[in-house]
């Protein structure tokens, strides 16, 4: 070999990049960046905590009566969450009302009957129910327009509205009209009796 070529040689290895991995600081980022999750999660839990503690002098949900009369309608879906009537951001926690679910809708002359697997079911009487419409968004969900059954109810003073969506988005419309037809005899039953 020649003493060029040696030399090229010599000069190839010393310009080989140094190791760029620095062990020490990959693991601390990582760990910051850890840190930095688990207290974002925190501050969301806090919040959520703070929601429910602000609407705690919302009642405790009504549980279904036994012996309902034959339903008029049945649903199976989801369950989005309530809001306060008209407000479609101002998401109630409280009594679990936040919480989304898979969900079976029944209703009957007496009222709503909201089945939640893993979420706390509850019941809308009938003079409760204040009206029903197609909309499309309630607080953290939004669909097409009309993908949405809001029901607005009222309970403890306060009006709520509850979004659903059904497995087979057809049968909103009849929800619809069956609840507000409900909401016209109930209105109209109680004026007479005043």
């Amino acid at each position: 070999m020649t003493p060029a070529v040696i030399q090229l040689a010599a000069e190839a290895a010393e310009r080989r990049s140094a190791e760029v991995t620095d062990w020490g600081a990959r693991i601390a980022w990582v760990i910051g960046l850890l840190v930095l999750v688990a207290f974002v999660y925190w501050l969301m839990r806090q919040g959520w905590k703070w929601r429910g503690a602000l609407q705690s002098d919302l009642p405790e949900l009504p549980a279904a009566p036994e012996g309902l009369p034959a339903h008029r309608l049945a649903l199976t879906g989801r369950y989005h969450g309530s809001t306060t009537a008209g407000q479609w951001l101002d998401r109630i926690v409280a009594h679990g009302l936040g919480v989304r679910s898979r969900v079976e809708l029944t209703l009957t002359d007496a009222g709503l009957d909201v089945v939640r697997p893993g979420a706390t079911d509850f019941f809308v009487p009938a003079a409760q129910l204040r009206g029903a419409r197609l909309d499309k968004g309630i607080a953290g969900k939004v669909l097409t327009e009309g993908g949405l059954l809001v029901v607005t109810w009222a309970h403890g003073g306060t009006l709520i509205d509850s979004g659903f969506r059904s497995d087979r988005a057809a049968e909103h419309t009849a929800w619809v009209e069956a609840i507000n037809s409900m909401n016209q005899f109930t209105t109209t039953t109680e004026g007479a009796e005043r």
